[in-house]
């Protein structure tokens, strides 16, 4: 039996009433594992096809299975990106809404990826995904997570959210708020969550998610909408939050969530002094409730009707070296020319026509790789996202030793002719190789491989 903060149970009792003891029981359960196909790689069907990691579908989430399968990280369809491994409920903010695909859409609080790489399965080429993570490190581990996946027509950003308005002013049609909290619903499976709870823990991340959330107001376009997020349950940090939110935000409405969702949770909670209409269209996820860990959840729809301000894109042409031209030529079956834009004196891929200031940005689009001299050293990025566009390919079994030796880092062999390849299994990219004299030299990164 987990041990929890007599004075956590106490808020959690008067908040609960009868279903408390359920409540309790629940966190003293195992927890509720779960996955998403990422089908900016692989389609639905193609991947029911395999599937091995659990057939169960979660109500509310297409694409979404919970997850029961030992180490599905060190697995092969990981690797190549197909899957994404994702608590369940944390899956429920994304889906609170129909998200149009040609829609921008920022991601403040973004790392490790969940939610941003949720998002971006449901955009097309036109929409653009900012994901955002003030944290260096936990930046690094969002830019690698979205490009394991793949996905084009993505930006990282490294900034405190206060000064992204002057960077992204006006220009998102969703922004996805999922504040830093004091992770009561992780209790049930992250002990450092318990020994880390306060009362006064839970005050400061209230003032830090309402300071969040303010930011968001300047980047938001007119008649666009707000999914606040938490892992937790404390009014403080949820309905409190968006109660004051309201108040000084006039333009701003609660909306219902979708019905798949909603029928999974719990209305939110009116609180002595509280003026927001509508607060029960607030959202619960209750462990006792439904399959997952806490979080809550609500959407917030700008009324506003005045015209947005314009922003321009950007057709000034870079000038992209010849060696690119060649590689890309020498390489793909197909690209846009003008997707190739320059970013840090990199070439990426980035086709969505908006205006985006790149030396505020910590990674943009797809990037092709370092230009060296007179030739280009391809990104691993460049492998997992144009895989299915490469002229060479090493088609491996998922249980071939030659996978194996390639996701270790080593040599294997081939009789596909000289040049850069892609190594597929079941026809999904997983890295790239050189290939020489029949050779194929690994490039799949050092900080990726497996060990036997």
């Amino acid at each position: 039996m987990k041990t929890f903060p007599d004075e956590f149970l106490n808020r959690m009792r008067s908040l609960l009433s009868d279903d408390y003891d359920d409540f309790i029981n629940s966190l003293n359960s195992e927890p509720v594992k779960g996955f998403r196909i990422n089908t900016d790689k692989i389609s639905l069907e193609d991947f029911d096809k395999m599937n091995i990691f659990g057939n169960e579908k979660i109500p509310y989430a297409e694409n979404g299975y919970y997850l029961d399968y030992e180490k599905a990280g060190n697995h092969p369809f990981h690797h190549a990106g197909m899957i994404y491994i994702q608590e369940p409920a944390a899956m429920a903010p994304a889906e609170c809404i129909d998200i149009v695909p040609s829609w921008h859409v920022l991601d403040l609080c973004a790392a490790p990826g969940g939610k941003s790489t949720q998002i971006k399965n449901k955009l097309d080429k036109n929409g653009v995904l900012v994901s955002n993570e003030i944290i260096l490190s936990r930046c690094r581990i969002l830019t690698g997570n979205i490009e394991r996946l793949g996905l084009q027509n993505t930006i990282t950003t490294c900034l405190d959210t206060g000064k992204l308005s002057s960077v992204f002013s006006e220009k998102f049609d969703l922004i996805m708020c999922d504040a830093p909290c004091s992770g009561e619903g992780m209790f049930r499976k992250d002990d450092t969550a318990i020994k880390e709870w306060s009362l006064d823990n839970v005050k400061i991340c209230a003032q830090r998610q309402k300071e969040i959330l303010d930011n968001a107001v300047g980047l938001l376009k007119n008649g666009g909408y707000i999914i606040y997020a938490t892992c937790t349950f404390s009014l403080e940090e949820n309905e409190m939050v968006i109660d004051a939110f309201l108040k000084s935000n006039p333009d701003f409405e609660i909306v219902r969530v979708k019905s798949s969702v909603e029928e999974c949770t719990c209305d939110g909670i009116r609180f002595a002094g509280c003026v927001a209409e509508n607060i029960e269209f607030c959202r619960r996820f209750y462990p006792h409730k439904a399959k997952g860990e806490g979080q809550f959840m609500a959407v917030l729809h700008n009324t506003s009707d005045r015209i947005n301000n314009l922003h321009v894109a950007d057709k000034k042409k870079s000038n992209i070296d010849k060696s690119v031209i060649e590689f890309l030529d020498d390489t793909l079956t197909q690209y846009d020319y003008a997707d190739i834009k320059m970013h840090n004196n990199t070439p990426v891929l980035f086709s969505a026509d908006i205006n985006f200031l790149c030396n505020n940005l910590f990674s943009l689009g797809i990037n092709i790789g370092e230009i060296k001299k007179n030739y280009i050293q391809p990104h691993h990025q460049f492998f997992m996202a144009m895989g299915k566009y490469f002229k060479r390919k090493i088609e491996l079994s998922p249980e071939s030793n030659e996978l194996k030796k390639y996701l270790h880092g080593e040599e294997i062999e081939t009789d596909v002719e000289n040049g850069w390849a892609v190594v597929t299994v079941c026809g999904v990219s997983v890295g790239g190789v050189k290939i020489v004299n029949g050779k194929a030299k690994n490039h799949y990164p050092k900080g990726l491989r497996t060990k036997y």
